[in-house]
């Protein structure tokens, strides 16, 4: 439940200003002052790596207490667990894998969340090898065994990627396995190849020690976005102005990491000292040229005849059924274009 608490500090300081007369441009503009803090959770997309880094980023440089928002920020363990906590109240706000997350909304297993921005205008879902392989197409997957996340959005969507470039899906031997353990099969050349993110090139390059080949999902399916920012139906009904000052302020915290990896990687590192600051570095500037909109949108933005035609990809892989709409997935209000 989002907890309400009187901004003491302002609130004095409106009392003062009103018995002293005193007037000035100090505050002028801040529309917080003087209300109710809402205190919200918000759960990553997976752990506190360099792709979460703008959620604490926004904490640190006061994005969320500008706009009158204290958060609690968990994190997060992929799709399921974030959904789950969605639905179960234990916080307002999630980032996750918009495709995966529509896929399971088209199955009608989770139904209770709406996109209000988007985090990666691109899928970041790749296939990765290391050059001494010599797969450098997709064709060259063919008679090959490429390890996925077991049951993961990378492994469902394959074969669409498969099909749209020209490759038998049939041909290639898929492996299932904890995501922990696919940088590991690689290096250890247990596999061919990896259907992974693209984030976690530098982790691959680092355990293989070699070079390291990405063939990006988003080279045949264009539309996919990749993360996202979600809350639920009722919460945009109940308080879109909420919704609308937490999407402005996280937003604003990825595009600070994205204009300052060094900086926003240093604010991650406080938050998880195990976690380098050169890695997080690294994997914002992977990510870095798929967070802008191409067309002069702001970041965030979700472009409605996209969503459509993310969704009519996965019904035309048979991932999800018909009657799916965008509107069921997103809530195209709070991020448009001038």
């Amino acid at each position: 439940m989002i907890r309400r608490t009187r901004a003491v500090v302002a609130a004095l300081l409106a009392t003062a200003l009103a018995v002293t007369g005193c007037s000035g441009s100090d505050g002028a503009g801040d529309d917080t002052a003087g209300k109710e803090t809402d205190k919200v959770a918000y759960i990553t997309a997976f752990g506190a790596v360099g792709r979460d880094a703008f959620a604490w980023v926004a904490k640190e440089k006061g994005y969320f207490a500008e706009a009158g928002i204290e958060v609690d920020i968990k994190e997060g363990a992929g799709n399921q667990q974030n959904l789950t906590a969605l639905k179960a109240g234990q916080v307002q706000f999630a980032a996750l894998d918009f495709t995966g997350a529509v896929i399971q909304a088209g199955k009608g297993e989770f139904t209770d969340w709406r996109a209000v921005a988007a985090v990666h205008q691109q899928t970041l879902i790749s296939v990765m090898t290391t050059k001494d392989t010599n797969i450098t197409t997709p064709k060259d997957l063919q008679g090959k065994t490429m390890a996925t996340g077991a049951g993961s959005v990378t492994e469902l969507l394959f074969p669409a990627y498969a099909k749209l470039a020209g490759l038998d899906p049939t041909t290639v031997k898929i492996e299932g396995v904890q995501a922990t353990a696919l940088n590991g099969l690689m290096a250890g050349r247990k596999v061919d190849a990896l259907g992974t993110f693209l984030l976690s090139r530098g982790a691959l390059e680092t355990a293989a020690r070699k070079e390291v080949v990405v063939l990006p999902y988003s080279d045949y399916l264009k539309d996919l976005f990749g993360n996202a920012i979600i809350t639920t139906p009722a919460l945009i009904e109940k308080d879109p102005e909420l919704v609308r000052r937490f999407t402005t302020a996280v937003l604003k915290g990825l595009a600070y990491s994205i204009e300052h990896p060094d900086e926003a990687a240093t604010i991650l590192n406080k938050v998880k000292p195990t976690y380098t600051v050169a890695a997080g570095k690294s994997e914002i500037e992977v990510m870095t040229p798929h967070v802008r909109p191409a067309g002069g949108a702001p970041i965030g933005f979700m472009d409605e005849s996209r969503v459509a035609s993310t969704i009519a990809v996965l019904q035309s892989a048979g991932l999800i059924g018909p009657g799916l709409e965008a509107s069921q997935v997103v809530d195209f209000s709070f991020v448009q274009k001038p």
